[in-house]
C-alpha cells in the first residue's frame, strides 16, 4: 500500500512538474514575443541587416524551392491524371494542380523548407552567440539583442516567404504543364484555357498570406530557441533541433486554422 501511494505521489509530482514547465515556457515565449513586437518598429531600423537575412532567407532558398516545386508539381500532375483519366477529366489536371499550389501546396511546402534550412540556421547562429556570451557582449554596450539579432530575421522572412511561395507556384505550375503536355499527351490548349475558368485571384491571395504568417511563425520560434539555448555546443544542437520540429508542427497546424479562417473571409 505504501509503495503504491508512494507511485502515485510520483506521478503527480512528476506531472505538476511538467504543468509548472510547460507554463513557464508559455510564459517565457509570449515575454519573448511581446519585447520582440515592442522592437520591431523602434528605431534605428538596422535596414543592411534586413537586406542580409532577405538575400539569405530569398535568394540562397532559390535552388532547393525551385527543386521541391518542380517534381512537387510533376508528380502532382502524374497521380492526378491517373485518378482523373479513368474518369475523361484529364482535361482538368491543370486547374486541380493550379489550385491545390496555389492555396496549399506552395505556402505549406514552402514554409517546411524554409523551416528546415533558415530556421535551423536562425537558431543555431543565436544560440552560438548566446553561449560565446556574444549576446551578453551586445547588452552591455546598450544594443538590444532582440532588435539586433532577431528583428531583422523575423521581418525578412516574413517579407521572403511569399516571394518564394510565389516562386513555388509558378514552377511547380511549369512542372505540371511539362509532365501533363509533353508526356501524358494532353492538348496543351485544352490544359490551359481550363486554368482561368477555375483559379481565381484570391485563390492566390490565400496562398500569399498564409506564407506571410508562416514566415512569422517559423521565425519567431527559431530565434526564441536560439536565444534559450544554454549548455555550449550539445545545447546548440537541442536548440536547433527544436527550432526545426516545432517550425514544422506549427505551419502544418496552423494551415488547418487559416484554411478555415481565410474560407469564410476572401
Amino acid at each position: 500500500m505504501i509503495s503504491r501511494e508512494h507511485a502515485v505521489t510520483k506521478t503527480v509530482e512528476l506531472l505538476g512538474a511538467k504543468v509548472i514547465e510547460t507554463l513557464n515556457g508559455l510564459g517565457r515565449f509570449t515575454s519573448y514575443l511581446n519585447s520582440v513586437m515592442f522592437w520591431m518598429f523602434r528605431k534605428p531600423y538596422r535596414w543592411h541587416l534586413f537586406f542580409d537575412q532577405m538575400y539569405f532567407v530569398a535568394n540562397k532558398s532559390l535552388f532547393i524551392i525551385g527543386l521541391v516545386s518542380i517534381f512537387t508539381g510533376a508528380v502532382f500532375a502524374y497521380q492526378t491524371y491517373l485518378g482523373f483519366a479513368g474518369l475523361g477529366f484529364d482535361s482538368f489536371i491543370g486547374p486541380v494542380v493550379a489550385i491545390s499550389m496555389a492555396k496549399e501546396l506552395a505556402p505549406v511546402l514552402g514554409g517546411l523548407v524554409i523551416s528546415g534550412r533558415c530556421g535551423a540556421a536562425m537558431a543555431a547562429n543565436i544560440g552560438t552567440m548566446k553561449v560565446t556570451e556574444q549576446v551578453d557582449a551586445l547588452e552591455v554596450m546598450g544594443i538590444n539583442s532582440h532588435q539586433y539579432l532577431a528583428v531583422p530575421r523575423i521581418a525578412a522572412t516574413v517579407v521572403s516567404l511569399p516571394i518564394l511561395s510565389s516562386i513555388f507556384l509558378l514552377i511547380g505550375n511549369f512542372g505540371s504543364w511539362l509532365i501533363g503536355t509533353k508526356v501524358l499527351a494532353i492538348d496543351e490548349m485544352t490544359y490551359l484555357s481550363k486554368i482561368p475558368e477555375f483559379v481565381e485571384m484570391k485563390d492566390v491571395y490565400e496562398g500569399l498570406i498564409k506564407a506571410m504568417v508562416f514566415g512569422f511563425l517559423i521565425s519567431i520560434i527559431a530565434t526564441y530557441h536560439g536565444f534559450q539555448v544554454k549548455g555550449g555546443a550539445e545545447g546548440v544542437g537541442r536548440g536547433t533541433n527544436l527550432a526545426v520540429v516545432w517550425g514544422m508542427v506549427i505551419v502544418l497546424v496552423v494551415d488547418f486554422f487559416l484554411t478555415s479562417i481565410l474560407t469564410l473571409i476572401l
